[in-house]
């Protein structure tokens, strides 16, 4: 009997020894648990949504209120306000959204974060396990992608209340424990303190989410007398509060290089969750009693649904309080980031965010966005090199060999972008093709510049020289580069939208330049044969034809590249973010003479 009443109090020692460490090891499980969850969940979602999250950025036109109805729609589906906030502070950075649609955007992502503390309310500890279980079985069986998507989304939800679930469990020690319940009582008398503990919290799991549901499992734990709360309402409010306010860093860390524009877009994120916040300090008891008024019952049973009633309540009265002064956020903003908005280096020809690369559906417009910029780039090259041969204009064919340079290195930059969203592994089976077929479209106009840059390269070389072309063979040369500049003209304005002119007619379109050449090419032979032209002439006339004709090839190749392409239309962004407004530059339309002239030629 000693040797046994020895052994259980050295048994119960040890496990006082070891109740701290369960304690944290239980908590940070299911803390990592909850968040895998979240983050799978997220991906499903946006999987399982595909294409049509392309639509919700259709609404961000210059009505503040479909943007914050776009931005709630977004942080919805990603179930991450940090995210939705970093998606936006790249699209400002890439010109693609102007500060005050951001804004306004973020105004939403504050309400739509909400949702996962809602979520997080239900009472389902006694189907969790059923749930993963179906996810699970769906997602590892089903053959169709959207369907696995469904499961991979119902599977992580589940995982969302294993994690929950983990922490409450653990967390039960701590709601007997003098010392803790003594830290608690200081928390509810000092709000303040509760708004730090809170923003602390925030800080080191970068998920405002993570550690409201963390604060929803405590309150939910019974107090000394086993039937209220051990936090209560009024001290879950204040930490509810720091919560808003630490989920602030991510942003300011995502603008970290980024332009002016999109660091104010950063900073009103935490200008609007600071002033929330020091404005709700005051009213912590009347915002308890309305909470309490809406979501009535045993407080136990209820707490988890008052902290999201809360939560929601207080992004939705912060919103309508800053919406009517959108625009004295932006002078705000403006005062603290001060300066005018820089305009891109003369190398920064595409400006491409691997902040979203986790957002495929956005990536990808935001590289369709850039990939148009791309195009115009090597359009207005082709419409230059005319004019430039035409009238021997050397500072053209210079500046042409400079924009050459610039194009291949955003041809890299692109290619680059392109394998580092294809590696993120967010990517469903559909996008990924949309991926491969618009880096094909980069190729093939990565190619056209080079070949333009080339000709330039090779007329302005001759020029310089002591026997130039004569005026005759200038004019063939002009006359050919005009020809690839029109077709290509018609098949970017074919991708885009169809255009006028059919596969056919640009394919005949491509036979008539290669027929140009070869008649070029024979008057040629004549006028070197009849000492008009130098002889010395004739290989680089001949490689000049060739560079032209090869730009041909590649305008025929993109037409192949683009007929694969069915959200093509939707990668050039007509009607991209900003185009109602006047905010970002809207992209050049080109003339349709072309086109119509070619089809009338070739009819």
């Amino acid at each position: 009997l000693a040797c046994m009443s020895a052994c259980n109090r050295r048994c119960e020692g040890e496990s006082r020894v070891n109740a701290p460490m369960e304690t944290v090891f239980g908590l940070l499980g299911g803390l990592a648990v909850f968040l895998f969850g979240m983050n799978m969940m997220s991906e499903g979602l946006q999987k399982a949504a595909g294409a049509k999250m392309k639509s919700i950025l259709s609404l961000l036109t210059s009505n503040p209120v479909l943007g914050v109805l776009a931005g709630a729609v977004v942080t919805a589906v990603l179930q991450s306000s940090s995210a939705t906030t970093v998606m936006a502070i790249g699209f400002v950075s890439a010109r693609l959204m102007t500060l005050r649609q951001a804004i306004a955007v973020i105004f939403g992502a504050n309400i739509g974060t909400t949702m996962t503390a809602q979520l997080m309310a239900f009472k389902l500890s006694d189907y969790i396990w059923l749930i993963v279980f179906v996810g699970f079985i769906v997602w590892f069986a089903a053959k169709d992608e959207r369907v696995k998507n469904i499961g991979q989304t119902v599977f992580a939800f589940g995982l969302l209340f294993v994690g929950i679930d983990t922490m409450g469990a653990v967390m039960k020690p701590l709601a007997q424990s003098d010392v803790f319940l003594s830290m608690i009582d200081q928390v509810k008398d000092i709000p303040a303190l509760g708004v730090v503990v809170g923003t602390v919290m925030t800080l080191v799991v970068q998920s405002s989410s993570a550690t409201i549901a963390v604060l929803q499992s405590f309150a939910s734990q019974p107090g000394p007398d086993g039937v209220t709360s051990v936090l209560g309402l009024q001290g879950s409010i204040p930490i509810l509060l720091g919560d808003n306010i630490g989920t602030t860093i991510t942003a300011l860390l995502a603008c970290i290089g980024q332009s002016r524009d999109a660091k104010r877009t950063a900073v009103a994120h935490s200008v609007f969750n600071i002033t929330g916040a020091f404005l709700f300090i005051w009213f912590v008891p009347v915002l308890a009693s309305f909470v309490q008024l809406i979501t009535p019952g045993p407080e136990l049973d209820v707490i988890a649904r008052q902290i999201a009633n809360a939560h929601t309540t207080f992004n939705v009265v912060c919103t309508l309080l800053w919406l009517p002064l959108l625009g004295v956020m932006v002078k705000i903003v403006t005062f603290l980031v001060p300066g005018k908005e820089e305009e891109h280096g003369p190398g920064a020809l595409v400006t491409l965010d691997e902040n979203i690369l986790g957002q495929p559906v956005f990536a990808i417009r935001m590289f369709g966005e850039e990939l148009q910029k791309f195009c115009d780039k090597v359009g207005s090259m082709l419409e230059t090199l005319p004019g430039a041969v035409a009238s021997r204009d050397a500072a053209a064919l210079k500046a042409l060999q400079g924009d050459c340079a610039q194009v291949e290195a955003a041809e890299v930059e692109l290619a680059n972008y392109a394998v580092e969203l294809l590696s993120a592994g967010a990517t469903s089976e559909r996008q990924a093709a949309e991926i491969t077929d618009l880096m094909s479209i980069v190729d093939a106009v990565g190619r056209i510049g080079s070949r333009c840059g080339e000709a330039a390269a090779l007329y302005g070389e001759r020029l310089s020289s002591k026997r130039p072309f004569s005026d005759e063979a200038r004019e063939e040369l002009a006359e050919s580069a005009a020809m690839v500049a029109d077709m290509y003209d018609a098949v970017l304005r074919f991708l885009s939208d169809g255009g006028t002119a059919s596969e056919q007619v640009l394919d005949e379109r491509r036979r008539q330049i290669v027929k140009r050449q070869s008649r070029a090419r024979k008057a040629h032979f004549r006028r070197v044969g009849s000492r008009q032209c130098a002889p010395e002439n004739k290989a680089v006339y001949n490689q000049l034809l060739l560079c032209l004709e090869r730009a041909g090839n590649e305008c025929s190749n993109l037409v192949e590249h683009g007929a694969e392409l069915s959200m093509w239309g939707d990668a050039l962004g007509a009607d991209r973010p900003g185009s109602h407004d006047g905010g970002a530059p809207p992209v050049a339309k080109r003339s349709e003479a072309p086109v119509d002239e070619l089809a009338e030629a070739l009819a």
